[in-house]
């Protein structure tokens, strides 16, 4: 088994480049794939999702929308433990995004100068959408992730939509946890098909304003076409990470660490930085039979990800300070810091959906139960975009008033700019005005 190991100054461009872009060519190339997949949903509606689900899921949907029946019947069938664990984790995720919540001024004004106000009013968005992707399984964390800030902020219309299981139904995890979350329209489509609707609506799923959530490139490629129809949210494509770690990281840990991300799927990315060759030595000898340890599909997974074909790998730097660097140009989705004095390296790290800091704070536990949201940017998109908060779900509004005073005040220099700018008519409303 190769794992792909990378001494960075002196890998070519196009390689660093590859490794840079991850999966964003594989979402480039699915484009013209999903349009004709967005133009049948935006045609024929629910007969078209029916269809999808035959096709891609190989499942008969009897109902796209999930019945009060299959809810019920969810909570009693699935495992006790695995509703004991969501509900710890759900009441963590919840604490954190409710201290969130507290710190939003609704609604505030300050004087300017005197007889001039302004301020800036916070609402919900009216309608949102939540993808949640299935994949090999179930993944009830993205789930709560997602609808925790959403009904924390005030959404009023929720719409969850997530891939049936071939059975043509949602798996009893994500609706045990839409229904804790208090959500309980859940329908059964995914893929490109399920943005498709959310941004056209269909005779069952209702039009949206804006979809948040992961998925495959495929999702990815959807919202990216039909942004122009709906705000398409944070990117949130396929996973990545990476290890950033020096001489004091576990060496054996650190490998757990690495394929932790890895193991989502083909198109992930899970990368080593480190300056330190005897971590590097170690982990790339002794990676293969960690991998040889997992079951299928994960160990193939894992092994085309850490391969040379594959987008992540093992990358010496030749500092810390050219690994921090490093890190802030990839902008990853997760950032472990396995370094000493971590807590003042991540105060060095820009560029990072989130930051998890030391050997007992591994990416899984970020990933489901700390509270933070695990919905990061992807594709080096954490330059621009935040981890998802309930920010993503309230909008802000500008407000202004001015009395008399502030009038008076401002009424010269802003007809000295009118004139300037040449808009006459923007003028007249001031030298115009009539007072009564």
């Amino acid at each position: 088994m190769d794992i792909a190991v990378y001494s960075w100054k002196d890998t070519d461009e196009a390689t660093k480049l590859r490794i840079m872009r991850r999966s964003q060519a594989d979402i480039d190339d699915v484009i013209k794939t999903v349009e004709p997949i967005i133009t049948d949903v935006k045609a024929r509606g629910d007969a078209a999702l029916i269809d999808c689900a035959k096709k891609f899921e190989q499942a008969d949907i009897m109902s796209i929308k999930a019945t009060e029946e299959e809810f019920e019947e969810a909570s009693k069938t699935l495992d006790s433990d695995v509703k004991a664990a969501i509900e710890k984790c759900v009441g963590n995720v919840r604490k954190f995004h409710e201290q969130q919540m507290k710190r939003v001024e609704t609604h505030w004004m300050i004087e300017i100068e005197p007889g001039v106000q302004a301020g800036e009013q916070v609402s919900a968005i009216e309608s949102i959408g939540l993808y949640v992707p299935r994949g090999k399984g179930a993944f009830p964390s993205a789930l709560y992730m997602l609808a925790i800030p959403a009904v924390i902020a005030g959404v009023e219309n929720i719409a969850i939509v997530t891939p049936p299981t071939s059975h043509g139904k949602v798996d009893d995890a994500s609706l045990f946890t839409a229904q804790l979350c208090g959500v309980k329209n859940i329908y059964k489509c995914g893929g490109a098909q399920a943005i498709a609707a959310l941004a056209y609506g269909t005779e069952t799923v209702p039009k949206v304003r804006k979809v948040l959530g992961p998925g495959s490139p495929y999702v990815a490629a959807a919202k990216r076409v039909l942004s122009d129809i709906l705000d398409p949210g944070m990117p949130a494509g396929p996973s990545e990470s990476i290890v950033l770690a020096d001489e004091t990281a576990d060496p054996h840990n650190t490998i757990l660490d690495i394929l932790n991300e890895a193991e989502h799927g083909e198109d992930s990315a899970a990368l080593l930085v480190t300056h330190d060759q005897k971590l590097l030595d170690y982990v790339e000898e002794n990676m293969p039979a960690v991998i040889n340890e997992l079951p299928e599909p994960h160990k193939s997974i894992c092994a085309k990800v850490m391969s040379p074909d594959g987008y992540g790998g093992l990358v010496l730097t030749e500092s810390l300070e050219d690994s921090i660097a490093l890190a802030n140009e990839y902008a990853p989705e997760h950032l472990h810091l396995k370094v000493k004095d971590g807590g003042n390296i991540a105060r060095q790290i820009k560029h990072a959906g989130e930051i998890l800091i030391g050997e007992y704070t591994p990416s899984s536990l970020g990933n489901y139960g700390i509270g933070v949201n695990h919905v990061l940017p992807t594709g080096g998109w954490a330059h621009s975009y935040s981890c998802t908060s309930v920010w993503d779900f309230l909008k802000r509004t500008s407000i202004s008033m001015c009395n008399k005073q502030g009038f008076e005040s401002l009424k010269g220099p802003v007809e000295t700019l009118t004139d300037y700018e040449g808009f006459p008519a923007h003028g007249d409303v001031l030298k115009k005005r009539s007072f009564s």
